[in-house]
């Protein structure tokens, strides 16, 4: 592909296998907003920054992660929805993001075992296997190794999350299935130990991914998007790796799927952030180009890559190599509209100051809470400050999650939700 024709290409509309068409290749990507309000819903703040977006060009924009399990959150700033959820805030939710035509998915999640020690509520996993991230490892839950029983239960879980953003007007839902939550914790053999039907080889491994695309495929109507968000790499060696995603993405193209995002790591190994713990991507923008250009030379759903795209002759060269979609998250919390700023050629607003502190876990904290914190500036109507320090951004953040967290932990023990979420009580609604 020339020069010319992949920015002629980066904003042209693709059409996906449901039917459903995006404006642009120009998606903004999930990102932990932990601006969830009281009940542990959307409020004001989230409708305000999705608005913020839906104005700023891009074709596609995907929530941060909603959770599929009251009991099972990755902060306390989590959204929840389940099948008791009220649906109007995820209706105006929706409808702000949608405004100037973007479409609006969203991101739905198990945190499975990445679940810190001081929530309440249950830490799971395939197996008893913990978080390790070296000094920092006791800031997690131990995890207990899940029964067929809760397996069963959370594959519901997943089909009513979906069921119900569709009734309240999202356009699709991706599931998350990289950065070391469940889904990723059940594909990687160093996570998942177990020896029934849910471990040992890949296609085990991949049985709970698969059977919640098919869960949530039975429920939705044809035109609503299902995308799967997937690690090309975890980057720890010996864990799941780019032969395994070909072969994942491979088993999910004959359920329907529309999209294969790309990105990779987990808490453990945070190359999401550009720093993997076996040194295997270099701190660069797209860091999983390489990696995402060989799947998508096989692969027979079309592929979104993140990680690290912040410019568009960055964006034109993923396009070259035969990437559908460009995801972009930190570059879109420091320039809102940078894709009308593509289209017109203007540059984007800056960039946030590096954080290069050689822990890599609590550089990886303080990078994630710079980026929170211009998502709360923007949520308050403000434009983000692009000065902050990583320190008081990282402290900032622990002390606003604190609150959080007092707030989720009385309403957790304030409600008797259902342990299993039934689809039933979803579908009558």
């Amino acid at each position: 592909m020339t020069r010319g024709s992949a920015s002629e290409h980066l904003f042209s509309p693709i059409e996906l296998r449901s039917g459903q068409v995006l404006g642009n290749r120009i998606a903004k990507a999930a990102m932990e907003e932990g601006l969830a309000g009281q009940a542990q819903l959307p409020d004001d703040r989230l409708i305000s920054l999705y608005r913020r977006w839906g104005i700023g060009g891009a074709g596609l924009l995907i929530t941060g992660n909603v959770m599929v399990h009251a009991e099972a959150l990755t902060g306390p700033g989590g959204v929840v929805l389940d099948a008791e959820t009220p649906l109007e805030p995820f209706e105006a939710w929706a409808q702000a993001g949608k405004v100037a035509g973007a479409a609006m998915w969203m991101q739905i999640s198990h945190p499975g075992r990445q679940v810190e020690a001081a929530m309440p509520g249950v830490v799971w996993g395939p197996s008893d296997v913990a978080v390790d991230v070296g000094r920092h490892s006791k800031r997690f839950g131990r995890p207990v190794a899940m029964t067929a029983e809760q397996i069963g239960d959370t594959i519901t879980r997943f089909a009513t999350t979906a069921h119900r953003a569709e009734q309240a007007g999202f356009d699709g839902v991706e599931v998350h299935a990289a950065h070391g939550y469940l889904l990723s914790q059940f594909l990687s053999p160093l996570v998942n130990t177990r020896t029934d039907e849910w471990g040992g080889s890949l296609e085990n491994r991949a049985r709970l991914l698969l059977e919640v695309v098919r869960g949530i495929r039975a429920v939705v109507s044809p035109p609503f998007a299902v995308a799967v968000k997937l690690n090309s790499a975890d980057f720890q060696r010996g864990g799941f790796d780019a032969d395994d995603a070909r072969q994942v993405i491979a088993m999910l193209e004959p359920l329907g799927v529309d999209l294969v995002e790309i990105s990779g790591g987990s808490y453990e190994s945070p190359a999401m952030s550009g720093r993997p713990a076996d040194g295997r991507t270099a701190a660069r923008e797209a860091y999983f180009l390489d990696l995402a250009a060989e799947l998508a030379a096989t692969s027979a759903v079309p592929l979104m890559l993140t990680g690290g795209i912040s410019r568009r002759d960055t964006a034109e060269r993923v396009l070259a190599n035969n990437v559908a979609v460009i995801g972009i998250g930190t570059a879109l919390a420091v320039t809102p509209d940078l894709p009308h700023r593509w289209r017109e050629r203007l540059p984007a607003a800056g960039t946030l100051r590096p954080v290069t502190w050689s822990d890599k876990p609590l550089a990886s904290l303080a990078g994630m809470a710079m980026v929170r914190h211009q998502m709360r500036r923007m949520a308050a109507g403000q434009n983000p400050a692009l000065g902050v320090r990583p320190a008081v951004a990282l402290l900032v953040d622990q002390l606003l999650k604190r609150r959080a967290l007092r707030r989720y932990s009385r309403w957790l023990a304030s409600t008797q939700r259902a342990e299993t979420g039934s689809l039933g009580a979803a579908l009558r609604v």
